[in-house]
């Protein structure tokens, strides 16, 4: 099949319904150019704004063109797999938060790869001399950028990128190929308005203004990227979330009408949805290993979960898990886990001893 215009036009066409065909629910064409937001991306690596993702800098000249991921890139094929779950069911006493994309228990990375693994295989059986290359998430690439520029939605006030029918609780994937394909339209409105209810939740400030994140503030990074512990002055703010922070998005108008997913294998699992601090901290390093083999949470390791699970039992004053977290302190943690540790159980007996003193 030859790629001219007029057959790239059908091309495109057809490829646009097999990624529909194997899932996906938005799909985008843009054409590999430099990312919009490389400079800006800079200045936020300079600014200190990716705290320990040293990896970043690293590879900071790949991020500037889709080329530093597929050398001749011409094409990327952007999309969307949204994730959006139930409404959150009313907080038990004793539970952890989960951010939604990891309430299934499944890592989203291996699920994407499969069905990009599809598209990439069709295209190659239509042009056999094609290159292809499948990102999700772990590439050197500006994934919120190029699907803007695909036409997918906004980057709104709180970095995320905003479908106006999904809203922004989307996996976002690429396929990049050395084939010209019909480029669709760059999103060229912004809907946020004058809106900023996801700057106004963060309870650690990790916004220093519109369209701008401080990673080192953010939730989702001192439960999931960090190996030390968040400084004293955020650990309250962190509150019970065990891994992630979904209150920017939560908040958000956009995301009120988007239906849940029904996509099968990110239903979630009402044992991580709803992560029981004392079972948490009840499980050894092999059974944490095993249950979470195939979870977003083997990341973080053990050690991490256990400094994560002991902040949130100490910003709910949780005694329920007083000797659990005097256990951990025998064991060999990291430091940051013994800190998180015995600043726990500080919140803890604080909360004890003034209600041993309260007035009857």
């Amino acid at each position: 099949m030859s790629t001219d215009r007029f057959l790239s036009n059908e091309l495109t066409m057809a490829l646009k319904h097999h990624a529909v065909e194997l899932g996906f629910d938005a799909v985008g064409i843009v054409a590999a150019q430099e990312a919009k937001t490389y400079v800006a991306f800079l200045q936020w690596l300079e600014e200190g704004h990716a705290g320990e993702m040293t990896y970043m800098n690293r590879r900071r000249e790949a991020y500037r063109h889709p080329n530093g991921v597929l050398p001749g890139c011409k094409s990327l094929v952007m999309l969307l797999l949204s994730y959006k779950q139930p409404i959150r069911s009313a907080d038990r006493q004793g539970d952890g938060k989960v951010a939604a994309y990891a309430c299934s228990g499944i890592d989203y990375h291996d699920r994407i790869r499969q069905p990009l693994r599809h598209l990439s295989d069709w295209l190659k059986r239509i042009e056999p001399s094609a290159k292809c290359r499948g990102a999700v998430d772990t590439a050197p690439l500006l994934e919120r950028d190029f699907a803007r520029l695909a036409g997918l939605g906004w980057i709104g006030k709180n970095t995320m990128l905003i479908h106006p029918k999904l809203g922004s609780y989307t996996f976002i994937a690429a396929l990049l190929t050395d084939l010209e394909l019909k480029p669709d339209a760059p999103f060229a409105t912004q809907h946020c308005g004058t809106c900023r209810a996801c700057l106004d939740a963060c309870p650690t400030q990790a916004f220093p203004a519109p369209y701008q994140l401080d990673a080192t503030r953010c939730i989702s990074y001192w439960t999931i990227e960090s190996r030390s512990i968040a400084p004293e002055s955020l650990r309250s703010a962190l509150g019970d979330w065990v891994w992630g922070c979904d209150i920017c998005q939560e908040v958000c108008p956009w995301n009120r009408k988007p239906i849940p997913s029904q996509t099968d294998w990110l239903q979630g699992d009402p044992a991580v949805r709803q992560s029981n601090l004392v079972a948490l901290l009840s499980i050894d390093e092999t059974t944490f290993t095993t249950r979470y083999a195939n979870a977003p949470m083997l990341r973080a390791g053990w050690s991490g979960m256990v400094r994560n699970a002991a902040l949130a039992a100490g910003n709910r004053q949780l005694a329920s898990t007083r000797n659990l977290l005097m256990e951990h302190l025998k064991r060999p943690h990291p430091d940051s886990t013994h800190e998180a540790i015995r600043w726990a159980l500080g919140r803890i007996d604080a909360a004890a001893a003034k209600e041993e003193g309260s007035p009857p």
